[in-house]
């Protein structure tokens, strides 16, 4: 029995965006605690790496897991359109209620991405470089019964005590 060749394809972009780390569900005092100098009013900015992956088969006609293009575009659509030279939290709708931690940003990308590829299952891997220092990987939801379920959705918690902030 012959195996399939299985590959990972990554692209990269950047993209500039700002925000400010702010939880509707905490109080002011309680953002200054959770967020320090990262919940200032006025917000700040990063100059975002974000790197997307797919992993899968290596097609036998084409020689490619994924055509490149294809995830181009979407990332195009998802990220530049959507986040590039924008402030999360006014001008994205999933951050009016959603703090726009970098965690969250990457399962908004996660979420997005797969939308628009046509074999979503595909997808591997979200990788935001936020600094230089601070990098999260997102690998999807987890799992429920053993199986990928689209419905569960992130939401905030009571607590936001692990957030990577840019305090670094």
């Amino acid at each position: 029995m012959s195996q399939q060749p299985v590959a990972f394809l990554t692209r990269r972009e950047t993209f500039s965006a700002c925000h400010r780390l702010h939880s509707p569900q905490l109080s002011d005092a309680e953002n200054l605690e959770v967020f320090g100098k990262c919940n200032n009013f006025h917000g700040h900015g990063h100059n975002y790496t974000v790197e997307i992956t797919v992993r899968g088969p290596i097609d036998q006609r084409t020689g490619m897991v994924v055509n490149i293009t294809e995830l181009k575009d979407a990332i195009e659509t998802v990220i530049m359109k959507r986040l590039d030279h924008k402030n999360l939290d006014k001008d994205v709708e999933y951050f009016s209620k959603t703090p726009s931690t970098t965690e969250n940003l990457a399962v908004y990308i996660w979420d997005n991405i797969r939308l628009q590829l046509k074999k979503p299952e595909l997808l591997y891997e979200v990788k935001i470089h936020e600094t230089p220092k601070n990098i999260i990987t997102y690998r999807g939801p987890y799992l429920l019964n053993g199986i990928y379920n689209p419905i569960n959705k992130r939401i905030a918690h009571d607590s936001c005590t692990n957030i990577s902030s840019d305090s670094d």
